[in-house]
């Protein structure tokens, strides 16, 4: 048995390096290159005291301008840019939930869109007070897609997912008034409360920002985790690959990227059938292999085990690899540099959704109700372009790790409760879990999420963070882009497990479980939220007070902002390694770092140090622990 290795990230900048050369050659243009274009970057953004809402500016403050024209100070200036920077995120992931339960009207026996998991369709409906009793699966799916999608824009209440929060939580959204109530009304208000001319008071836009956080993460991302799992299964342990040369040089390669499973489900579906398989060898190819970039990348690898060729910042390299014969996209994090650079090459960049169009793509628009036909057109297209490959400019690094995805919550419940129950109750509890914390066996958990960021040496952070915390113990749940970075690393190889401290490594082996537990793509984080709340009600502390952090250390979207104010707004400490561009204000920092503690139990650090900020992170994780006396 050969021994196990992590890949570095040296590896990863020298695969690039090479792949880059090749870009070179055909006049392609990269990220690499972009960021040297754009840098230095504006100061005035990256400290968030420049304006544009209105035409009398825009207006920027400094020491001899120290209000806007409206006479706006920079406290509220910076205040209307986060906030607006978090409505920006919660509406796209909201908007990825509304997706989901339209899909979910769609269901029906044997078509496109069936209904993989009935019984957490009925779980959530009698959650909701919908009669299931003898009511057939699609008449409920579909009473239960209106339902969804009423609370975009219900008239009056609050969220129905906020119910699955711990009272305690609860009754401190109320007090702070940041229940979120309809999604879009969250939305609408932020967009409204940041127009010229209305409030300009820093405590108002933050309390908005973190009630439309909420909007987002137990509202419309929970929409979309727990419909996908309806739709298309609830993950379960599954065993993939992960890195680039996940891509066949002898078979027709696509590649998904974006969020919405709703299309790539469809593109795995028929790229596995005989039909097309068939199809792609009379092209030449001895198959079709399909590999994923990004968070759509990670929903078919969690439940398909579709391998997963990367993460956001090497979108571009599969193209570069000369073999991609198709990059299929949805939504969400997509280049439009993909594009120019399709054309250097024989692939064809094909964009689907109308919420995502770009130049020099092939549009073929995805429709539930033409689901499967649309699918099928693609992987046939893909196919056809196989013979348009230049076989001088063929380049697949040889690296890829093994890893096993596909932990949710059920997931972790039900592993954890087979090594220490030898029935196990299908619902179950985390009370395993809390015995190895309590135990001090492990001594907490890390919530790594997020991005990539070009100002980060990409990858790094989420890498040695992810390093260095699981040798002290510490068990890191991740999702999104800091998921793929930590496959790609080797870090979900069960074998991994030699990096951990005895705790952990303990733990992993009696479980059969990686140290670093793949929870799904960004707008999974809501399966975090949930983990978390049932953690409080089994050990019967708050979520406050769980040795538990969340942190994303290479974060660039406005989806990551809306992400962390609601995992602050949920009563977890937020880690962050790129400034949100808050620092030319001492009261919106001084509220985000502080403040907000006095609402909600939680607030944000920002550290750019990356070996600081695992200290930080692994030092509050003691704190929590000694409060408890553990």
């Amino acid at each position: 048995m050969s021994e196990f290795k992590l890949t570095t990230v040296e590896e990863f900048e020298a695969a690039t390096a090479r792949l880059l050369e090749t870009g070179a050659k055909v006049g392609a243009d990269s990220w690499q290159m972009r960021v040297k274009n754009q840098t230095p970057h504006c100061k005035f953004g990256e400290q968030g005291v420049c304006c544009r809402i209105c035409a009398m500016g825009p207006c920027r403050i400094t020491p001899k301008a120290p209000r806007g024209i409206c006479g706006c100070d920079v406290h509220g200036i910076v205040g209307r840019n986060f906030l607006r920077f978090t409505a920006g995120g919660a509406a796209t992931h909201s908007d990825h939930g509304r997706e989901i339960c339209i899909t979910l009207g769609h269901a029906k026996e044997g078509g496109d869109y069936q209904v993989k998991d009935p019984e957490k369709l009925i779980r959530i409906a009698k959650e909701w007070g919908v009669e299931t009793e003898g009511k057939d699966i699609y008449d409920l799916a579909h009473e239960m897609s209106d339902l969804a999608q009423e609370e975009y824009g219900k008239i009056r209440g609050n969220s129905r997912w906020l119910k699955r929060a711990p009272q305690h939580t609860q009754d401190l959204w109320h007090e702070a008034e940041i229940e979120p109530r309809a999604i879009d009304r969250e939305v609408s208000c932020a967009l409204h409360m940041t127009h010229m001319g209305n409030t300009s008071k820093p405590e108002a836009l933050i309390r908005q920002a973190l009630r439309n956080g909420l909007s987002d993460g137990w509202g419309g991302s929970m929409c979309g985790t727990e419909f996908s799992d309806v739709l298309f299964g609830t993950p379960k342990p599954i065993e993939t690959e992960a890195n680039l040369g996940v891509m066949n040089a002898e078979n027709v390669n696509i590649v998904v990227h974006g969020h919405d499973p709703s299309l790539s489900e469809m593109i795995c579906e028929y790229a596995d059938s005989k039909e097309m398989i068939d199809y792609a060898k009379s092209m030449g190819a001895k198959g079709i292999t399909v590999s994923g970039v990004c968070c759509t990348s990670n929903e078919v690898a969690m439940r398909r085990g579709i391998p997963m060729a990367g993460n956001f910042l090497q979108q571009e390299n599969v193209v570069l690899t000369g073999a991609c014969e198709a990059i299929v996209v949805d939504v969400q994090c997509i280049f439009p540099a993909l594009g120019p650079l399709s054309k250097c090459f024989h692939t064809k960049f094909i964009t689907t959704s109308p919420i995502c169009q770009m130049p020099d793509s092939d549009f073929i628009r995805f429709n539930a109700d033409t689901a499967g036909e649309n699918a099928k057109q693609i992987v046939k297209l893909a196919c056809e372009n196989f013979k348009n490959r230049k076989p001088e400019l063929v380049h697949i690094p040889d690296m890829k790790q093994k890893a096993t995805v596909g932990y949710s919550v059920e997931a972790i419940v039900k592993t954890l409760d087979g090594v220490t129950n030898s029935q196990v109750d299908e619902t179950g509890t985390t009370k395993p879990l809390l015995e190895c914390i309590t135990s001090g066996v492990i001594r907490g958990a890390v919530a790594m999420v997020g991005c990539n960021n070009p100002k980060v040496r990409p990858d790094t952070a989420h890498i040695e963070l992810m390093k260095k915390l699981i040798a002290n113990d510490i068990v890191i749940i991740a999702s999104g882009c800091s998921a793929q970075a930590a496959a790609r690393a080797g870090l979900m190889d069960k074998a991994a497990k030699d990096l951990c401290g005895a705790g952990l490594k303990r733990v992993c082996e009696l479980a059969d479980i990686p140290p670093v537990l793949h929870m799904g793509s960004c707008v999974d984080i809501s399966r975090m939220m949930i983990l978390a709340s049932e953690l409080a009600k089994d050990s019967g502390l708050n979520i406050s007070q769980l040795p538990v952090v969340g942190c994303a250390p290479e974060w660039m979207s406005e989806k990551a902002v809306s992400i962390g104010n609601y995992v602050v707004a949920t009563g977890i400490d937020t880690f962050l390694g790129v400034d949100p561009y808050v620092s030319g204000s001492t009261e919106v920092a001084g509220l985000l770092t502080e403040g907000v503690r006095d609402w909600v139990e939680a607030a944000y650090t920002v550290e750019k140090d990356i070996d600081k900020l695992g200290d930080l992170m692994i030092e509050r994780i003691e704190e929590k622990r000694e409060a408890l006396g553990i």
